[in-house]
């Protein structure tokens, strides 16, 4: 599947901004089944200068730096991308959990660069409710797959899809207590409660395709950046993208964005200004496949 990708982030400032330094994570990633055949990045004004750069994750990160005044800024990333469906193993082939959750600790070929994804991070610490909570799939022996998958359902059935309830510094505890909130939320719940038993889980930015009511037309700028799971099935299997807030393996309906221990690592848009007063915010997401627009 082909789509065509549209990220558009504006700010507005009540005083001009005289100095701005933002880092971004805009800029699809490529890997064995997501390819970006075109990409670019518009900006206003377009005075700010570039540079692009690979982070510590593998992330394709651009730098951007302004020295102009302005009290609007606006960058619109667009993209082509190829999905296509990874392999999925056998559930029930993979190895127990408790292998993988080992061949993490002991690191070697194949495990040292998922063993960095066991620990805790800014936002996801380790709390004992949401162990306790993914330990109900994990019992003793079983396929790391097959507990994975236990809980992704378990966590699309449990939790409610609610969007204002939460905002981006809402604790952990108190999503698993309410059992509310959005894709970022769910996603930081179950890392927390998968790294607290030992495993290797990241967090993945991205897009999904979502689709209009029947008899219904798609309104443009109306999709919302996404975020799932990435988790480690060991050396032979590598990686595989589960998605609580859908109760879905990824396969050729998200598009991967970038990945880290959790969201800050990947924020769309991080940096520092001098000036500006009171920002708003404004953030317009299209994903379509590309036989759309023939």
């Amino acid at each position: 599947m082909i789509y065509r990708v549209r990220h558009a982030t504006t700010y507005r400032y009540t005083k001009p901004v005289d100095l701005a330094a933002q880092l971004m994570h805009l800029r699809p990633l490529s890997s064995p089944w997501q390819t970006v055949l075109h990409e670019r990045l518009h900006l206003s004004p377009d005075t700010g200068r570039l540079v692009d750069r690979i982070d510590h994750f593998g992330n394709r990160i651009t730098w951007l730096f302004f020295d102009t005044a302005h009290t609007e800024f606006e960058v619109v990333s667009e993209a082509m991308v190829e999905v296509r469906a990874p392999p999925v193993p056998d559930p029930e082939a993979t190895p127990p959990w408790e292998t993988v959750r080992d061949a993490a600790l002991a690191g070697g070929p194949g495990a040292w660069k998922a063993a960095e994804f066991r620990f805790e991070s800014p936002r996801v610490g380790l709390l004992p409710g949401t162990r306790d909570y993914a330990a109900t799939s994990f019992e003793p022996g079983r396929p790391i797959l097959s507990a994975l998958i236990d809980l992704n359902d378990r966590m699309f059935r449990d939790f409610k899809f609610r969007a204002g309830v939460t905002t981006i510094s809402t604790p952990i505890a108190h999503v698993l207590e309410r059992r509310e909130g959005v894709c970022q939320d769910f996603t930081h719940l179950m890392l927390s409660g998968l790294r607290g038993l030992g495993l290797p889980v990241r967090y993945t930015s991205g897009y999904i395709r979502t689709r209009p009511a029947p008899g219904q037309t798609r309104r443009r700028g109306s999709d919302l950046s996404h975020a799932w799971v990435g988790g480690w099935l060991g050396p032979e299997h590598g990686w595989v993208g589960l998605d609580p807030t859908n109760g879905v393996l990824v396969q050729e309906e998200h598009v991967m964005l970038a990945v880290g221990r959790d969201f800050s690592d990947i924020s769309p848009l991080r940096g520092m200004i001098l000036g500006g007063g009171q920002p708003t915010l404004r953030v317009g997401v299209d994903l379509e496949p590309a036989e759309a627009d023939a």
